[in-house]
C-alpha cells in the first residue's frame, strides 16, 4: 500500500472552506439580528440563538438518507431546508459563521463520557474560539449540552441557566467538560489538544451514522435543550429533564408523532412521517 492508496487531503486542500457559507441565510436560520464583531457577547449571543433555533436530531440516518457533514451539504439540509442535525452538522456549520465573522476557531473531536470508566472514540465534534487571546470552549451540537461559551479555566465551576458546569485540564492537555447530576458531577467529554482536520470529520461522522452499535443507528433523536430543562424524542418516548434531575416521559402514539416533532422543532411531510413509523426497530429505546 502507498500513501496515494489512503483516503486523506493534501495540506492545501486541509481548510473547512467557510467562503461556501451564506452567512446572511444562515444568521436569517437562527433569528440572530445583533452585531456581527468578533466578541464575546457577541459569540455568547451567537451561541444561544443556534440552540435556541435548531433543533438537535438524527432522523435522516433513521430514514436511510445517511449525514453529509461537508458545509455545502449541511447549510442546504439546516439552512435551506429548516431542519437540525447533530454535532458534526451543527459544529460545521456554526464554525464557519464564526469564522467568517472573523473570530479565531479550532476544531476538536472530543471522547464522550468518562474516559476512566471506559474509553469511547473521539465521536463529538467541539469547537475552540479565541477571543482577545483568551480561549472559550463553544458547543451547539451536543443535545443536552453547553447553552453558552464557556472559558476555558482549569477548575472553573460555572451556571448557564438551571444548570451547573465544571472544566478541569488534564496532563496531557485535554479538557474534561462535566455536568451536574443529582448532586454528583458526571463527566460529559473531554476535548483533545490534538487538531482536527475535514477528513476526521468525514471519518466519525460516517461511524456514528452507519456503526450498528451507534446509538444514532439505533433510534431516532431529537432534543432541544433552554434554561431549565431539556425537550427530547428518543424513539417513541418523550420526555422531559429537568436542572434538578427529575425527569418525566410519555409514549407517542402513531398519530401523535408528527405534532411531537413539530413541537420540538422538525416538521416532516406525510411520507416522512410513514417511512419513520414504518421502522419500529429504529423507534424502540432498548
Amino acid at each position: 500500500m502507498t500513501t496515494e492508496d489512503v483516503p486523506g487531503l493534501l495540506l492545501s486542500d486541509a481548510g473547512w472552506d467557510v467562503q461556501r457559507l451564506d452567512l446572511d441565510a444562515y444568521l436569517s436560520r437562527i433569528s440572530y439580528a445583533g452585531d456581527r464583531a468578533p466578541t464575546l457577547a457577541d459569540l455568547a449571543l451567537l451561541h444561544r440563538a443556534h440552540i435556541a433555533n435548531v433543533p438537535f436530531e438524527n432522523l435522516d440516518v433513521v430514514l436511510g438518507r445517511g449525514i453529509d457533514a461537508d458545509l455545502a451539504g449541511v447549510q442546504e439540509k439546516i439552512v435551506t431546508r429548516g431542519r437540525g442535525g447533530y454535532c458534526y452538522e451543527m459544529n460545521v456549520l456554526f464554525g464557519a459563521a464564526l469564522e467568517v465573522l472573523g473570530f479565531a476557531v479550532e476544531r476538536r473531536l472530543a471522547r464522550v463520557g468518562d474516559q476512566h470508566i471506559k474509553v469511547a472514540p473521539r465521536s463529538h465534534l467541539v469547537l475552540i474560539v479565541t477571543v482577545d487571546d483568551v480561549p472559550f470552549l463553544a458547543d451547539v451540537g451536543f443535545g443536552s449540552g453547553l447553552l453558552g461559551p464557556a472559558v476555558l479555566v482549569d477548575g472553573a465551576e460555572f451556571q448557564q441557566g438551571a444548570w451547573s458546569y465544571r472544566l478541569h485540564v488534564a496532563q496531557d492537555r485535554s479538557w474534561w467538560l462535566q455536568t451536574l447530576r443529582d448532586g454528583q458531577w458526571a463527566a460529559a467529554y473531554t476535548v483533545p489538544a490534538e487538531a482536527t482536520y475535514p477528513i476526521d470529520v468525514t471519518v466519525a461522522n460516517h461511524f456514528t451514522s452507519t456503526y450498528p452499535s451507534s446509538p444514532f443507528v439505533r433510534s431516532g433523536i431529537v432534543m432541544r435543550k433552554d434554561a431549565s430543562v431539556v425537550r427530547g424524542l428518543r424513539g417513541r418516548q418523550l420526555s422531559v429533564l429537568r436542572a434538578d434531575g427529575t425527569e418525566s416521559s410519555v409514549e407517542v402514539a402513531d398519530d401523535e408523532f408528527a405534532g411531537a416533532l413539530a413541537a420540538l422543532g422538525i416538521v416532516l411531510d406525510e411520507d416522512e412521517v410513514r417511512a419513520l413509523l414504518a421502522r419500529p426497530e429504529m423507534l424502540t429505546v432498548e
